[in-house]
């Protein structure tokens, strides 16, 4: 690729406009950029590198970041997590944005999307750390530089909040025939185990565990009857009743967690 040769990036939900030049990835702005810059800069200027680092806003009005070289895990290289080491790597990556960011004061006029409304405002929280946010170094090697990208939706929200999620993505709890793992209380308890929670803490996560992902089956109900792209055609396409599924199966497992998580 030409240093100048603008490549569209596909992937994620919200993609259109979102192009590679040369070691930059140029996307459109919104109200949220310069406090989700300033989180980005705080990351890095504490030893948290596996984020973007924000260069600015270009000519055309493009906020412009790092390009994160490696793969998306999801949907082809989510095998690279089945080893439990790889899950624990991705708890800890987890674990040290949440130590980095502890200390960010955001710019005192901060906006940010707050598309869900979280639980806790403890820190500001990515909101969205899934597979299809998790960059894999060394051509979707196991080894080499991990990021973690799509930063728009960061904001207030607690370590809890931004841990449930992940867990419902990268285990997968899912209630899918074609996802569900027969392991996945024993990988959830490698997950929180290199995370790092309290007894405490373990006891406050499981019940978050079907609030989070429920919260995910309203948005996209509530976007939908409002016609709000692209939420309103994630609906259409059957996503609204993926989550609630999952929802279920959550929740019909509440005491399983609970026991596993509380076994350590």
């Amino acid at each position: 690729m030409e240093p100048d040769e603008e490549q569209p990036l596909a992937g994620g939900n919200v993609s259109e406009g979102v192009v590679r030049v040369g070691d930059t990835v140029r996307r459109p702005t919104g109200p949220w950029t310069p406090a989700v810059h300033a989180l980005l800069t705080h990351l890095h200027e504490v030893g948290f590198h596996a984020a973007p680092r924000p260069l600015g806003i270009d000519d055309e009005g493009r906020e412009v970041l790092t390009f994160m070289p490696g793969d998306v895990v999801w949907p082809d290289r989510f095998s690279l997590l089945d080893p439990a080491r790889q899950l624990a790597r991705v708890a800890q990556l987890t674990r040290d944005f949440h130590d980095a960011v502890q200390d960010f004061t955001p710019p005192p006029d901060a906006r940010w999307q707050r598309l869900i409304p979280a639980e806790g405002s403890d820190i500001i929280a990515h909101h969205d750390l899934a597979p299809w946010n998790l960059v894999v170094g060394g051509g979707g090697q196991s080894q080499g530089q991990w990021a973690l990208i799509d930063w728009d939706g960061a904001g207030p929200g607690s370590r809890l909040w931004d841990l449930a999620y992940a867990l419902h993505g990268f285990v997968p709890l899912s209630a899918d025939p074609r996802r569900r793992r027969p392991d996945a209380a024993d990988r959830m308890r490698g997950f929180v185990g290199a995370y790092g929670l309290d007894e405490a803490e373990r006891r406050r996560l499981v019940p978050m565990l079907g609030r989070r992902t429920r919260s995910m089956h309203v948005f996209l109900r509530d976007q939908a009857a409002c016609g709000v792209q692209p939420w309103a055609r994630l609906w259409t396409e059957g996503h609204g009743d993926v989550w609630r599924s999952d929802t279920e199966y959550i929740e019909r497992r509440e005491d399983e967690w609970l026991r596993v998580l509380l076994a350590d």
